[in-house]
């Protein structure tokens, strides 16, 4: 059975972070490649919404004894196997973490352009997952 209070704390985290990104991020793509600052924040806090977005997905899939994934991606096709997540969200997703990995990882040098353009529109995609995980539980 999915713990509903361990749902909602990370649910409430998810927010938190996109609060914070959403609060930095009404700059033009000149003033962030230059303000070192806002990009630490912006990523950080990608990096923490996305990887509550995979500790959710983690949590549901493993009391809903949907499989075992071999990965964060697989977790996401696991629930819209499942029909928590269509598949366009799934593909969204899927990127999320992705970038995140990026971010963690620092595959190669980071493409702040890309991260300018996630924090501008791309980051509603994870406040679309918390609504559709919200409506599942």
């Amino acid at each position: 059975m999915v713990d509903k209070d361990v749902m909602l704390s990370k649910i409430g985290s998810v927010r938190k972070y996109l609060k914070r990104i959403k609060n930095v991020s009404n700059i033009t793509l000149q003033a962030f490649l230059n303000d070192v600052n806002t990009q630490d924040i912006i990523l950080f806090n990608i990096q923490l919404a996305v990887q509550n977005c995979i500790d959710i997905a983690a949590h549901i899939v493993s009391e809903k004894d949907m499989g075992i994934p071999g990965s964060a991606n697989e977790m996401f096709y696991f629930l819209e196997e499942n029909k928590y997540i269509n598949n366009l969200l799934t593909e969204k997703m899927v990127k999320a973490v992705g970038f995140r990995n990026l971010i963690v990882h620092e595959y190669g040098k980071l493409d702040l352009k890309r991260a300018y353009d996630i924090s501008q529109n791309d980051i509603k995609d994870l406040d679309t997952f918390l609504k559709a995980v919200i409506k599942k539980i």
